[in-house]
């Protein structure tokens, strides 16, 4: 009985990049996904482990990241026929490469009928909550907002933290802000315009976001906290989750290239995970 190997392909899949494109009035924010795959002559990487004609999955994570600096700038459809090019002409053992992207949209916050040049908000999930409890002599109204995905490109840094044996990171006074915030405020009324209130806060909470100088994420959510207290007296407390939704600095040295705050790699896990709650003082 005669076996061979049939279909095969390889490649590198969710390589995940955030890109800045700067421009002299506003920064374009990117971020997308990137599946790779390889189809061609492997079978003897199969059948007696020869890896002569295998070009490494690390290898196309990073022509990602390296091709991303001067070819992504337009769609997703161009970038992806660029590193398919570059795969099928630098390796003639290719007989078809597959490449997948998935584009995270952002759209760049909107003040008094002005978009903002760096800040952004995801056209994702996010969901509007309320929480109502009533008992037989109270009853109280919570209302917040989940998945609110905002992002900004500048205006961001964490500097003089703690650092000890075991501290790698490295200081920065330009760095991406993004978080995936969940947001619940309490009311001091059940009377009250509900909808609008929560119009105005939600508009507050981005406001703030984008044009508040972050010195850490803790600064921030206190900011956008106290901001929603100050311009809203029917609020009571503001509880905020904002979990740091990392983009970190890919390094494009190692291929004799700068990488002036352009290309990110984006991450899901781990993430830091920050919390407060802001309230009035009796």
């Amino acid at each position: 009985m005669k076996i061979k190997l049939a279909n095969n392909a390889y490649g590198k899949n969710a390589v995940n990049l955030s890109k800045i494109i700067r421009h002299a009035d506003h920064h374009e924010f990117r971020q997308i996904s990137v599946n790779v795959s390889l189809q061609g002559d492997f079978e003897t990487v199969h059948t007696v482990g020869d890896n002569s004609k295998i070009l490494p999955t690390d290898t196309q994570k990073n022509t990602v990241y390296a091709l991303a600096k001067e070819k992504f700038n337009g769609s997703i459809e161009e970038f992806g026929v660029e590193l398919s090019n570059h795969f099928i002409v630098n390796n003639p053992q290719l007989s078809k490469a597959v490449i997948e992207i998935k584009e995270h949209l952002y759209s760049r916050m909107f003040f008094e009928d002005q978009q903002h040049p760096y800040a952004y908000v995801s056209n994702g999930d996010e969901k509007r909550t309320a929480l109502i409890e009533q008992s037989a002599d109270n009853l109280t109204v919570v209302s917040g907002i989940k998945d609110l995905l905002i992002l900004k490109t500048t205006d961001s840094g964490f500097e003089h933290y703690i650092k000890d044996q075991f501290t790698t990171l490295k200081e920065t006074a330009d760095r991406i802000l993004a978080t995936k915030c969940e947001v619940s405020w309490r009311y001091n009324s059940h009377k009250l315009d509900f909808s609008s209130l929560y119009t105005s806060i939600r508009a507050t909470l981005l406001k703030t976001f984008a044009h508040h100088k972050s010195l850490s994420v803790q600064q921030t959510l206190y900011a956008m906290g106290e901001e929603v207290l100050k311009e809203c007296r029917d609020v009571e407390e503001i509880s905020l989750i904002m979990p740091n939704k990392h983009h970190i600095l890919f390094n494009l040295e190692q291929f004799g290239m700068d990488n002036n705050n352009e290309i990110f790699i984006a991450t899901d896990e781990p993430f830091g995970y920050i919390t407060g709650t802001i309230v009035r003082e009796k």
